[in-house]
Parts: structure tokens; C-alpha cells; sequence
């Protein structure tokens, strides 16, 4: 799953030149890790909703924290599905 996101965050934000073996799964999303912004974290939701069906509701309180890197999300995508 954690590849699968990665290759989620490449094609939705549009970044060509990232590999999926160049993100770490425990890597912060945004600010000092991949560096990504609020715009991207609104097309990676939208990218999410798309794929997966999920909404992310902007006001769960815990949406930093499952936004925080590949691996929270990769668990929280695993956890809604079922």
C-alpha cells in the first residue's frame, strides 16, 4: 500500500521527477520532509477520494497526523476500506 501511495502523490501532484524509492515512508509530507503545501494536500485528497472512495473530512482533527506521511496514510486508506 505504501507504494501505492507514493505512486499516488508522483502522478496526482504532477511530479515527474520523483521516484517512489525517493520518498520515505516514514518521511514528512510537508514542510521539512517532501516539502509539499496545502494546494497539494488538497489534490492528494481529491486524488484519494477519487481512487479510494474516501472523503477526508477537513475537520476530523486528526487529519494532520494522517496526512503526516506515507505511512499514516497508507494505514489510514487500509483502515477506511474495510
Amino acid at each position: 500500500m505504501n507504494e501505492e501511495i507514493k505512486e499516488l502523490i508522483i502522478t496526482a501532484l504532477n511530479i515527474p521527477d520523483l521516484r517512489p524509492s525517493d520518498i520515505d515512508d516514514e518521511e514528512a509530507l510537508f514542510g521539512e520532509g517532501l516539502g509539499l503545501d496545502s494546494v497539494d494536500a488538497l489534490e492528494l485528497a481529491l486524488a484519494i477520494q477519487k481512487k479510494y472512495g474516501l472523503v477526508l473530512d477537513p475537520k476530523n482533527a486528526d487529519l494532520k497526523q494522517i496526512f503526516s506521511s506515507v505511512k499514516n496514510l497508507a494505514a489510514f486508506i487500509e483502515k477506511e476500506k474495510k
